[in-house]
């Protein structure tokens, strides 16, 4: 592990550690996701996890699904969607083991698996990172019609993602339910899958 991913890590872990220093983590804000049941979307697909075994979507049948596609090398909305779910998994206890998070890279030149290995338990080590090639993820991310391009930086020597911020949430019998933005407390999301989890 590189020292500048290992400081990063650090960085991300003591924000884990302090989860309510300076905020009120949005216990008031209004829970903002949207309805996706109409909507066509497809119930299953094939990528590799980082441990390198093949992985479906239809493997977590009996489980809430939370679905995310990002990157390692993201600032600010991928860690801080990892860490909500991180919180997520504390607020329900036991019943976490009813919830998977899955990671989807939308990077896979640099996330290689040995990378998502490293940067996922530093969240928890329940989360699962995705990945395969840069073909498998373009087919997976337009079919939930999630965007993303390379941004170059100006000195050419390095590049950013952006890219769609949204939670998909599936229920336990592969259903997707909602489409959450980025930016929802983890109390608003334990509150969602508690919902989807306990629904018909």
């Amino acid at each position: 592990m590189s020292d500048t991913f290992e400081a990063r890590l650090l960085l991300l872990l003591a924000a884990l550690l302090f989860p309510l220093a300076g905020c009120d983590r949005g216990e008031s804000r209004e829970i903002n996701a949207t309805d996706a049941t109409s909507e066509s979307y497809p119930t299953d697909f094939a990528l590799t996890d980082h441990r390198g075994k093949p992985v479906r979507l239809s493997d977590f049948r009996g489980k809430v699904v939370a679905l995310f596609f990002g990157f390692t090398q993201c600032p600010d909305v991928c860690p801080t969607t990892l860490a909500e779910f991180s919180q997520v998994y504390r607020d329900l206890g036991g019943d976490a083991d009813q919830v998977q998070v899955l990671f989807v890279t939308i990077d896979p030149e640099r996330d290689t698996q040995q990378l998502l290995a490293e940067y996922l338990p530093a969240f928890d080590n329940r989360f699962i990172g995705l990945w395969g090639n840069s073909e498998e993820i373009r087919r997976v991310a337009d079919t939930y019609k999630v965007t993303y391009q390379k941004i170059q930086a100006k000195n050419g020597s390095s590049y950013t993602m952006d890219h769609t911020a949204l939670v998909f949430l599936f229920d336990g019998n592969g259903r997707l339910r909602l489409k959450v933005p980025h930016g929802q407390s983890a109390q608003a999301l334990t509150r969602l899958i508690r919902e989807i989890r306990d629904s018909p």
